[in-house]
């Protein structure tokens, strides 16, 4: 069985999702620590052919509370979701899926819980739902009982008790975990790098690397499921 851990971020980018489609379960990494500046919270879309960063507001960030234990700050919320909306509305209103993508943006964001984590469990599973992926997905905090361990050693600890064969996980962690030492403990390890991914956004340069939510609103379900084969395992 092939398993991904990875910390719940909001609408992350299509890399995000290729790593959901290509294993067989998928843990959302929710009882380690927030991380401030990160993508739990905020992602990028794309405002008058630039890049912009959109966020939902923290009650008292830190970075010594897990991700299942801050807060929304419910004070702001409600505000803060009509300005995102606008923006989105204002920004997207004529890409070719806007009706449909917006319908789920407003189902995720009219979501009640007041813990980010949710919001964000939220959205990549609206996400799957819509594009058809049928991996499974649970929480870390829900089942494994591990919190102690740390790092490479938890990661192992979730494959075995998952008796998973095979652990996969993106690029970027490619310096953090060695394969000798998951051979060790029989687990195949790879690192998913995603092949460039380029479409029309409307008549603009091209930015990669955005939320998921600017791959929706100007690509088909159809051409979305071809982008999440476009990777390649190291």
């Amino acid at each position: 069985m092939k398993i991904a851990i990875m910390q719940p971020y909001l609408f992350p980018y299509i890399g995000y999702f290729q790593l959901i489609n290509a294993v067989d379960k998928f843990i959302f990494y929710d009882d380690v620590n927030f991380i401030k500046q990160g993508w739990i919270n905020r992602n990028n879309i794309l405002v008058v052919g630039n890049k912009y960063v959109f966020s939902l507001p923290i009650e008292q960030i830190s970075s010594f509370k897990k991700i299942n234990e801050t807060k929304i700050n419910l004070n702001i919320y409600k505000k803060s979701k009509q300005k995102l909306l606008k923006t989105i509305q204002q920004s997207y209103k004529k890409a070719p899926f806007y009706e449909d993508v917006m319908i789920l943006i407003e189902n995720v964001l009219n979501f009640e819980s007041k813990y980010i984590s949710d919001f964000a469990k939220q959205s990549i599973i609206g996400v799957c739902t819509f594009l058809e992926i049928k991996t499974e997905i649970i929480k870390s905090s829900e089942i494994y009982n591990n919190d102690n361990l740390k790092s490479v050693n938890r990661v192992i600890d979730i494959c075995k008790k998952e008796v998973a064969t095979h652990y996969l996980n993106p690029i970027g962690g490619i310096e953090l975990y060695n394969k000798q030492k998951f051979k060790e403990q029989n687990l195949e390890l790879n690192f998913l790098k995603s092949k460039e991914v380029i479409y029309k956004q409307f008549n603009n340069l091209f930015i990669p690397n955005l939320s998921i939510i600017d791959v929706m609103m100007f690509n088909s379900k159809d051409e979305i499921k071809q982008m999440l084969l476009e990777y390649e395992l190291v």
